[in-house]
């Protein structure tokens, strides 16, 4: 059996050994009931992909009512999610996984329908070049500091619930992301403005999220960062922007880096005579923070390529969903079982829902073989729970 990088520990800044370098990527499916509370449904998938992999990052949940962002989502904004959140972090723990609650708010990517007649809020008053987008409320100071103590009492929350550890959603320009970028974040206070003031709210978030760390937990409890390396709107965030954030980042008590892209290999958007993979660009300033690296990652051998190069864990995301062992056949040698390809009568078995298929059918390259008229029709008529 060929040996892999990916199958050995690591140890992260805390002290924690990771059992291999594999991380199964949060993923949106849609299967929390209305007011975000976890449904058996979910337990179920998540514990099902939890054998194998050394991280598994949920979906994402919200940690106040204004920043839910979609049906179906996790919610980790009141003590009463505790208990449904308890028995999705032993699910998770009793595979072997070490499960980390996914937190974040929306901010100006959500509607006034999601939150059910709240108008979404942001840095400023600017809606996202989004077809249909609502113009957000933009935050008064006092509501900044309410944010910042949201996402810390979300982090007890996940304490108290048995989780390992937070990852702090800082990409895909939900919230945190809206503070740093230039495009959403217009105010001229402390919260504003240069780069610097436009990373206090990051920086002050996690700084929060430590203490109660501090307070609840034990050192082991592990903290991490999501975030999207560039922005395509102007003015927008740069990678540039990206990398001094980073190195701001070497200096804070986090335990990972998480680099959300679609393709793992990405080169910068906004910068053509910028050829160096993007991936490549941030490791060699995270010094003191180890990197996920995420996107379109399927085989071993290509796994194998993003740790041997420029990363110290690789995120599967579309891959565990098509085959929830998959770090289960590579360690037992039976790579050429891996299944690459999601057919319509797996579906049950692999625990993907009627929302979760209607996310999922139109991602590109995202192929789901005998998707006909019957799959159509199951779609057409689902009832989010």
């Amino acid at each position: 059996m060929k040996s892999y990088q990916f199958l050995t520990p690591f140890t992260l800044p805390n002290g924690v050994e990771i059992k291999n370098r594999v991380v199964l990527a949060p993923m949106t499916e849609q299967m929390a009931f209305q007011d975000g509370t976890v449904t058996q449904e979910e337990i179920s998938y998540l514990q099902q992909r939890a054998g194998g992999v050394g991280l598994l990052i949920t979906p994402v949940a919200y940690i106040n009512r204004e920043g839910k962002g979609f049906e179906g989502q996790l919610g980790a904004d009141h003590d009463s999610k505790i208990a449904g959140l308890r028995k999705l972090a032993f699910a998770i723990k009793s595979r072997g996984a070490k499960a980390i609650l996914q937190i974040f708010s929306a901010g100006r990517m959500t509607n006034s329908y999601i939150t059910r007649g709240l108008q979404p809020v942001s840095a400023s008053a600017i809606a996202a070049p989004r077809n249909g987008a609502e113009t957000p409320r933009e935050l008064s100071h006092t509501e900044v500091l309410q944010h910042i103590q949201d996402f810390a009492q979300a982090t007890r929350r996940a304490i108290e619930a048995g989780f390992d550890g937070v990852e702090l959603h800082g990409a895909n320009t939900y919230l945190l992301q809206q503070f740093v970028s230039p495009h959403s974040n217009r105010r001229t206070d402390q919260w504003g403005g240069s780069l610097e003031k436009r990373l206090s709210f990051p920086l002050a978030v996690i700084d929060e999220v430590m203490k109660i760390k501090q307070q609840f937990a034990d050192p082991s409890f592990i903290v991490g960062y999501r975030l999207s390396p560039e922005e395509i709107e102007q003015p927008g965030i740069s990678l540039a922007d990206t990398v001094y954030f980073v190195e701001k980042l070497q200096d804070t008590a986090i335990d990972y880096i998480h680099v959300s892209m679609g393709n793992v290999w990405r080169t910068s958007m906004r910068d053509s005579s910028n050829t160096v993979p993007i991936i490549s660009q941030i490791k060699q300033v995270s010094t003191q923070k180890p990197v996920i690296a995420v996107g379109h990652i399927r085989t071993p051998e290509q796994a194998e390529a993003v740790i041997e190069k420029d990363a110290d864990f690789v995120a599967l995301g579309h891959q565990l969903i098509i085959d929830p062992n998959w770090v289960e056949k590579v360690m037992s040698g039976q790579q050429d079982t891996i299944r690459y390809q999601l057919h319509v009568a797996d579906l049950d078995d692999l625990g993907v829902k009627a929302p979760f298929l209607e996310f999922i059918r139109d991602m590109p390259g995202f192929d789901i073989i005998g998707l006909g008229d019957e799959s159509q029709r199951i779609i057409d008529n689902v009832t989010y729970l």
